[in-house]
């Protein structure tokens, strides 16, 4: 691209051919296994920890896991990805591999821990590991596309995503109608124990399909590319990398960052106490080791795989809205949809009902997914996609950070452990992040050869 004080020329030097929709399909396939995992582990986790004998004012702290991981992880993996290539394993594939092997071994043996620690400790292992695997996959995108077909990639990501977690969240009740109704020494369903046993092989083999049917290409100036990988080679010279992105953030990943921190600290009081919200405000399950909080535990499942189906239909029909609102305006309505509906569940006390805020959080989780990465990979140089990658996980993690660290004490001396509350807290949250969007302006895609610059 070229810049002038009169124009902008959104071509991009070098870039990589368009991609028919099955190899399309192929690339982005493994998010399939890492929405898998996600979801068992969003569904189930509370409920487990529970059942281990934690207090509800304690599941905050115990889902820390996955953004201080998201934290660590993320943005040393977006750096090491950046400056790896093999000509036989490419440049992100190894990752995913191992971060799925990894990851596919803690879903194995999440469910059947002996003891709050040890699940924790699993939990720890399974998301630094599910870190392994995803942050690559965001700049696989871009490696492997067009700037024009980007959202087409991140959208294919969002019909996975929302493929995965249905088939998570609702395996639990298929197999318990299908006769898996006792529990593990542990007090955990079979049928949760199971899933999680699935979804360790399902992880794996959608993971290993990506990197076996779809080949990198090598960087297009292979001796630019190898002065960068020795400037930027060892852990000082890669905090340097990292230090240099953030000060030269383009203002558009700025903006994002207010309208992330809303989202993000709003999912977290969704994901931690949606189940606990159905169980007690709908199912009226006061007693967890009770058979009417293990099927009220199934059915909030239901409910997740519900707005996952919401997710995948309409991740594809995305494109045509976004021609004509905008991006940031698509995601600004959507986000006020999903914020709408976790605040109508106050009102609701048939669990069919719950069907209807689910869908319209389905319609926030399917732009959620792909929005932000499109608004933002317009805006980064194509050399640095990995790094900037991680660094914008920093958006997303930081408000679980704060949100493990503050609402333990929100939830016992505010709301006095009323789940219900902590979910319509994440309503609102999702409300000011639509109110937030609004003001994202969209970027023009910047030249491989020029800094980002805010």
């Amino acid at each position: 691209m070229m810049l002038s004080a009169n124009k902008v020329v959104t071509e991009e030097p070098n870039e990589p051919r368009a991609l028919p929709f099955w190899e399309l399909w192929n690339m982005n396939f493994g998010y399939l296994g890492i929405q898998f995992g996600w979801g068992l582990q969003m569904a189930n986790m509370a409920a487990i920890y529970v059942k281990l004998g934690a207090d509800p004012d304690k599941i905050p702290i115990l889902g820390l896991a996955g953004p201080v991981t998201g934290l660590l992880i993320q943005p040393i993996i977006g750096a090491m990805s950046d400056r790896t290539w093999s000509p036989r394993f490419g440049r992100r594939r190894p990752y995913f591999t191992l971060g799925a092997i990894l990851a596919s071994i803690a879903l194995f043996f999440m469910p059947s821990s002996p003891a709050l620690w040890v699940a924790a400790t699993l939990l720890w292992i399974l998301d630094a590991s599910i870190n392994v695997s995803m942050e690559p996959f965001r700049a696989f995108v871009a490696d492997k596309l067009p700037v024009k077909q980007r959202a087409a990639g991140f959208l294919m990501q969002s019909f996975f995503i929302g493929l995965g977690a249905t088939l998570a969240n609702v395996l639990p009740w298929v197999l318990h109608h299908l006769g898996v109704a006792a529990q593990a020494a542990n007090g955990v369903p079979l049928s949760v124990m199971y899933s999680f046993r699935v979804g360790a092989v399902a992880f794996l083999l959608a993971i290993l399909w990506t990197v076996l049917k779809t080949p990198e290409d090598p960087p297009a100036d292979m001796a630019e590319f190898e002065r960068r990988r020795r400037e930027t080679s060892g852990l000082a010279a890669g905090a340097r990398e990292i230090a240099h992105a953030l000060r030269m953030m383009p203002i558009t990943m700025r903006q994002l960052f207010w309208v992330q921190f809303a989202t993000w600290f709003g999912l977290s009081c969704f994901w931690g106490f949606f189940t606990l919200s159905v169980a007690q405000h709908v199912f009226g399950a006061t007693d967890n080791k009770s058979p009417l909080f293990d099927r009220a535990t199934e059915w909030a499942g239901v409910c997740m795989a519900a707005y996952s189906v919401v997710c995948f239909v309409v991740a594809p029909l995305l494109p045509a809205v976004t021609s004509r609102l905008g991006r940031p305006k698509l995601h600004a309505l959507a986000l006020a949809l999903g914020g709408a509906g976790l605040l109508s569940v106050a009102a609701i006390h048939a669990p069919t009902l719950l069907l209807l805020p689910m869908a319209a959080f389905g319609i926030a989780w399917a732009s959620i997914l792909a929005m932000p990465y499109a608004i933002l990979s317009v805006a980064l140089p194509r050399e640095r996609m990995g790094v900037y990658m991680g660094i914008f996980n920093f958006f997303i993690v930081l408000p679980q950070i704060v949100y493990s660290l503050f609402m333990p004490i929100v939830i016992k001396s505010v709301f006095h452990s009323n789940s219900l509350k902590t979910l319509l807290l994440g309503g609102f949250c999702l409300i000011i992040a639509a109110a937030l969007a609004t003001r994202v302006t969209e970027a023009a895609p910047i030249s491989d050869l020029e800094p980002a610059v805010g």
